[in-house]
């Protein structure tokens, strides 16, 4: 059974940084993609980073210069490394393993970028 457990969350001020984790454990087949999306309250989830597995990297335009995606393979993680975190990155932060077959997501951690 696959699963991913997202970590690094938290309370951070305007220009603040937090480095969110997101561990999978369980066998993972055909693997091509992991990514962060977030959602903020009354919105759609949106993606904000992605990381094929040739390497290849999308960003969100509004986390672009700012935001970093980057894996350690030897621990089955994806991180992701937020900088100058504005109060409109505020949302709940999902990881996701994309396959061929499925789909897994993280249970979401919450950001909050706050005075």
């Amino acid at each position: 059974q696959v699963q991913l457990v997202e970590s690094g969350g938290g309370l951070v001020q305007p220009g603040g940084s937090l480095r969110l984790s997101c561990a999978a454990s369980g066998n993972i087949f055909s693997l091509y993609a992991m990514g962060w999306y977030r959602q903020a309250p009354g919105k759609q989830r949106e993606l904000v980073a992605r990381l094929s597995t040739d390497g290849g990297t999308n960003y969100a335009d509004s986390v672009k210069g700012r935001f970093t995606i980057s894996r350690d393979n030897a621990k089955n993680t994806v991180y992701l490394q937020m900088n100058s975190l504005k109060p409109e990155d505020t949302a709940v932060y999902y990881c996701a393993f994309q396959t061929i077959q499925i789909n897994y997501w993280g249970q979401g951690t919450q950001v909050t970028v706050s005075s």
